[in-house]
């Protein structure tokens, strides 16, 4: 019967509550005070029933908040973090009536709205997957002739970004550095010998044919440069001499918006920066055990995240040896087992490698302070400082769905409707995936919100650290 109370009746009540509640308590306190009186004096009687109500009033008071937060203020909580879920990450389904069902017809008429915006949001969807499934056939064959060609091509941004590489390009890169789209092509080929043939493409306007260089000078490679119209280059690089298998997976890695993107926007203040503009790592770790300091990673998972979508084809699934043999009830969780460990390499080689490959982005983890206290421990030995900036999908959870919120990473998934298959959930790139996955959902989510800087985003998660020191 409560249930069908319309909002403003339910507010009224409690207010109703609080006064009748803060009469009752007067008048016993009241009562009990002139009996105090009778048995001492008149002033103890006076001071004994001060007190009392006091107390009364204010329990009274503290028993009516927690019911109006229990039945008004978090069901009202909730359902805008659901709202919010369906307006800004995707996500569809009805809503969860049962946690409003004291709100009156807010709920009813909240899920009415979500239900004709799934609604609208299915006929584009429908009009997306059509065009979808083309561009994915032309991509298809893009790829299968790209890499029937003896080639590795490499499309380079007006700023000296990678925007595109194919397979073979793929191949020339992992033998310089880790391949990522958005690194600088530097990190990869000598700048002095890289910059002077650039700089007579701009001169000319032609094709420029010459030997590129790598960083330490001990690989060179056949190379032409061909300008690309709104600026940029591709750079084309005779990969006949590399052994490459038919069989082995060559994807074609790009993202066209990259083109637009100008180095000013990468050389601000970190802070300053606009979400959209960030590279995420995103990486989970399965290790022996729960103690940081004494335990030791057994695999590394990370995938990258750029301009807000997963970066397909650009992911690091790697065992690592921890030197110890595997707890059984470690190996119950994560299903990796010493057999499979062995002849792997060590945390230095596989930190090192994920070092480079967040270079120049945002770290991101669920509990990340558990997963970077491996990477920290092994940071002398491996010769890198890890002094890039971190996020934590933990306390992003906290700031969009509020602290009395479970904030595990299924509870998270279910929440925004990712789904983790059986078989890749507690392995290292399952977990990483849909960490990202979920990082992808809630970047829309923090912008609508106001929180469209990094530095916005970080000084609002500072509001609930406390929920890391509890689950560390």
């Amino acid at each position: 019967m409560l249930s069908k109370l319309s909002l403003r009746l339910r507010i009224f009540l409690f207010f109703c509550l609080l006064g009748l509640g803060g009469l009752a308590s007067v008048g016993a306190a009241l009562w009990f005070g002139y009996v105090r009186a009778l048995e001492t004096t008149l002033a103890n009687g006076f001071t004994f029933a001060a007190i009392l109500a006091a107390f009364l009033i204010l329990g009274l008071t503290v028993g009516i908040w927690l019911l109006f937060d229990e039945n008004v203020a978090k069901p009202i909580e909730r359902l805008a973090s659901q709202m919010r879920t369906r307006a800004h990450a995707g996500v569809d389904g009805a809503l969860d009536m049962k946690a409003a069902r004291y709100l009156g017809d807010l709920a009813p008429a909240a899920s009415a709205v979500a239900q004709q915006l799934n609604e609208t949001a299915l006929t584009t969807a429908q009009a997306i997957a059509t065009e979808t499934a083309r561009l994915t056939a032309e991509k298809a064959r893009l790829t299968a002739l790209l890499t029937e060609i003896p080639v590795a091509t490499i499309l380079v941004g007006s700023s000296g970004q990678i925007v595109l590489y194919d397979g073979q390009a793929a191949e020339v890169l992992a033998q310089l550095g880790v391949p990522r789209l958005n690194a600088q092509i530097t990190e990869y080929f000598d700048p002095k010998s890289l910059g002077a043939a650039v700089g007579k493409l701009g001169r000319t306007g032609m094709d420029v044919q010459f030997t590129a260089q790598s960083q330490d000078g001990t690989q060179s490679f056949d190379t032409k440069l061909k300008p690309m119209e709104g600026g940029g280059y591709l750079m084309v690089i005779d990969s006949q001499t590399l052994d490459l298998s038919p069989d082995a997976p060559r994807p074609l890695i790009y993202d066209f918006d990259l083109l637009d993107q100008r180095r000013g926007a990468a050389e601000m203040d970190i802070l300053d920066r606009p979400l959209r503009s960030l590279c995420f790592s995103v990486f989970d770790t399965e290790t022996t055990g729960l103690l940081p300091h004494k335990d030791d990673v057994v695999q590394l998972g990370a995938v990258r995240v750029l301009n807000g979508r997963i970066i397909d084809g650009e992911q690091i699934n790697q065992l690592v040896d921890p030197g110890r043999p595997i707890p059984p009830a470690s190996t119950k969780v994560h299903k990796v087992t010493d057999a499979m460990v062995r002849g792997q390499p060590d945390i230095r080689a596989v930190s090192k490698r994920f070092h480079d490959f967040s270079r120049d982005a945002v770290i991101v983890a669920h509990n990340a302070p558990f997963d970077m206290a491996f990477l920290h421990r092994q940071a002398k030995a491996t010769g890198v400082t890890w002094d890039h900036p971190i996020l934590d999908t933990v306390l992003l959870s906290a700031v969009l769905f509020g602290a009395s919120e479970r904030h595990t990473l299924d509870a998270l998934c279910e929440r925004l409707n990712v789904t983790i298959p059986v078989a890749l959930r507690h392995t290292a790139l399952g977990d990483a995936r849909a960490t990202a996955e979920v990082l992808v959902k809630m970047l829309p989510m923090l912008e609508a919100r106001g929180l469209t800087t990094f530095g916005q985003v970080i000084e609002e998660t500072r509001r609930h650290g406390r929920l890391l020191e509890d689950l560390n």
